[in-house]
């Protein structure tokens, strides 16, 4: 079932936060793209519902811009810090429902997560780390982090795991993991007690910290 379209305000419309804006939008989603500069205003006029010139600031011309009537709200404003924190509170007075902001720096951070807001990403850092951990083990395929201190990886079965059973191996009992999902190709072939036998190349995905995740895939 399609979710139902949502409102969003998007301030900064830097590569992040266009980004965002710009898919937002196409799935079908109203979205007003707010930044100071007129060009990059211009620029994302025809792509999203709404684009303002406007001072995240001010708290009164956000007020007048109806941005209190948004579901959600971004602040991807990450290198001016002042600007990203007065405009997060902003967002927060008006009422936005759930609001996510990118943070440049650990500082920056752990003020925004101080003052309530529900996710504060910091995109160089966890493409990073993401990058780093799949180039690290040819095993590992691609890697989640869910914001919890819990991660999904998609590890892809070794040939000498061949001919075993999702049972038989100890993601379990020895690294506090769990199987959400064991498939071949696009085919979904079971998790926890799967009893299919893996083939090379099968992939699942499992759920866990960081160092059992790693400690697991180091033992293939």
């Amino acid at each position: 079932m399609p979710t139902h379209p949502r409102n969003f305000v998007i301030i900064g419309l830097g590569t992040f936060g266009s980004t965002v804006a710009r898919e937002l939008a196409r799935f079908g989603n109203h979205v007003i793209g707010i930044d100071m500069d007129d060009r990059v205003v211009s620029d994302h006029a025809d792509d999203l519902g709404q684009a303002l010139i406007l001072d995240a600031r001010d708290d009164g011309a956000l007020r007048e811009a109806g941005l209190d009537q948004c579901d959600a709200g971004l602040v991807a404003m990450g290198s001016d810090i002042e600007s990203s924190i007065l405009a997060a509170i902003n967002l927060k007075t008006l009422g936005i429902e759930t609001l996510w902001a990118k943070a440049s720096s650990k500082n920056h951070h752990r003020i925004l997560s101080k003052m309530g807001v529900d996710r504060v990403v910091r995109p160089e850092k966890e493409v990073g780390q993401q990058i780093a951990q799949v180039l690290h083990n040819p095993l590992v395929r691609d890697y989640i982090s869910l914001g919890n201190g819990q991660h999904v990886v998609n590890f892809r079965i070794p040939e000498s795991l061949e001919g075993k059973k999702l049972t038989e191996l100890s993601y379990d009992a020895e690294y506090d993991l769990r199987c959400i999902g064991h498939l071949r190709g696009t085919e979904f072939l079971g998790q926890d007690g799967s009893a299919s036998e893996l083939q090379k190349d099968d992939l699942l995905l499992l759920l866990g910290r960081r160092q059992d995740l790693r400690e697991f895939a180091g033992s293939l």
